[in-house]
């Protein structure tokens, strides 16, 4: 399994490249932004990603020794399985609350406050104490539910209100942190396998690691990021006050109000188009078993030997490769629509997890065909996402986006912990010990949820064969002539 980590790893890197390649020939040159062009764009684009990747680059070196620590400090399986319910239910706890500090706090408060949660978060990685690890994952839970709504905030509001560039501005940004990320990813599982093997610290170095990482974003946020606000703020002053001194109490009864507001039109909404529901099964479904397996693939390959740094590298890259297909599937050349995208790739997941089932029987384990149903997994997860993210931005009203995407993860984390408490429970029926037979019943699971996501997608397909919002422009369906 050594060997084969690092010869999956080599050739997934040169598949990324050839695909990247392939697709930057493809792209017609009409399609690049005109932001390109403006220096102050530029400048304030940059200023935002040095920050935001850094805070990624923290997060993601947590990622491929979280349960090898927890098993080096001699936990059960089951009693990781708890640990990680506690950061998902975290997760749902917190959501609401990312979304409503940035306006209270502020969002550069809020930032800040994501880069203390977090690194407290991996100070506690140094504890073998059960409870200051439940602690730790609860602070990770807020931390990543922050990650994903402050950093966002901050940069909208300041593109919009304090630069005034155009709105179609914004995805060019988004769309450079993702692939950014991607690379990000790839890298971190090289750095943290450097440092916890290479180097022999053990596991818990990836997360004293990132510790550094966040007190760099922080100081970017407090410095860089400090200008920005003093801009603003000249701005207020040059146009008088907006608001007196008395109105706090009003700005937190609006930010509280303007919130549930949110949920509520974006309940409605769920409810009013099917369409919507539709898809927010889907991904309630998918999104739920990618939990699980983030749970499962280490004690599947670990007992094997394979450096988890670089399988986790692996993972990522895959992911990547994914990505970079979806680009190329849905170029000027090959016009795939998302809708047939979305349906190849949950085929894909149901057949991993298929594979899954069988390469993990108790007494017969097969980790290199386990490996190679996660990295087909990890590919049909790189297709999944700009695939929903397509198909979202076409069947959600913008303005009423933030409040469904949060009914979406509702179940998402709900069917997750779920997923983890059962896996806990047959653990815990076997008398404490390790049971094989818990985690391929876990994949088996997990196909089935697949199998319930197919049938949604179909039925998404159905609906909107000849629905415009869901097809690329310049194509036909079924029913045009």
């Amino acid at each position: 399994m050594f060997v084969t980590a690092y010869l999956a790893f080599v050739l997934l890197v040169a598949l990324c490249v050839g695909l990247e390649l392939t697709a930057r020939r493809l792209a017609s040159p009409q399609t690049a932004p005109t932001a390109v062009a403006n220096p102050a764009f530029r400048r304030f684009q940059t200023l935002f990603l040095k920050a935001y990747l850094l805070a990624l680059w923290a997060d993601w070196l947590q990622g491929p020794y979280l349960y090898k620590l927890y098993r080096h400090y001699s936990f059960l399986e089951s009693q990781i399985a708890i640990l990680y319910v506690c950061g998902l239910a975290s997760c749902v706890l917190f959501a609401p609350v990312a979304g409503w500090l940035p306006q209270v706090l502020g969002r550069r408060r809020t930032c800040l406050l994501f880069c203390l949660t977090y690194s407290a978060c991996c100070f506690t990685k140094l504890s073998r104490d059960y409870f200051v690890l439940i602690l730790g994952r609860v602070l990770g839970g807020l931390s990543t539910s922050l990650l994903t709504t402050a950093f966002e905030a901050w940069y909208v509001h300041h593109h919009i209100e304090v630069h005034d560039f155009p709105k179609e501005w914004i995805p060019s940004t988004f769309s450079k942190a993702a692939d950014w990320n991607h690379v990000l990813a790839v890298g971190a599982g090289l750095v943290a396998n450097l440092f916890a093997e290479w180097l022999g610290l053990g596991p818990v170095a990836p997360f004293l690691l990132a510790i550094p990482s966040l007190a760099a974003c922080s100081w970017l946020v407090l410095s860089d990021w400090g200008l920005e606000e003093k801009e603003e703020g000249a701005q207020e002053d040059k146009n008088g006050p907006l608001l007196g001194p008395s109105s706090a109490p009003q700005i937190r009864m609006s930010a509280r109000a303007r919130f549930w507001r949110s949920c509520l039109e974006g309940l409605r909404c769920l409810l009013s188009d099917r369409r919507v529901l539709l898809l927010g099964g889907v991904q309630a479904l998918f999104e739920s078993v990618l939990y699980i397996f983030v749970f499962l693939w280490t004690p599947v390959l670990d007992p094997h030997g394979p450096p988890l740094g670089i399988i986790f590298s692996c993972l990522m890259a895959a992911s990547m490769a994914g990505s970079t297909l979806f680009r190329l599937a849905t170029s000027a050349r090959y016009r795939l629509q998302p809708a047939h995208l979305l349906c190849l790739t949950v085929l894909l997941a149901f057949f991993s997890f298929f594979m899954l089932t069988f390469s993990t029987a108790p007494g017969q384990p097969r980790p290199r065909e386990s490996l190679l149903a996660f990295l087909l997994l990890e590919l049909a997860c790189g297709l999944y996402f700009p695939t929903v993210s397509f198909l979202q931005g076409r069947v959600i009203p913008m303005e009423r986006r933030a409040g469904v995407l949060a009914w979406f993860r509702l179940p998402l984390h709900l069917l997750a912990c779920l997923g983890l408490l059962a896996l806990h429970g047959e653990v815990s029926g076997t008398g404490g010990g390790e049971s094989g037979s818990g985690t391929r019943h876990m994949f088996a699971g997990c196909a089935g949820m697949m199998l319930a996501a197919l049938l949604a997608v179909v039925s998404l397909f159905t609906l909107g064969r000849n629905d415009a919002d869901l097809r690329l422009e310049g194509t036909r369906g079924e029913g045009d002539i």
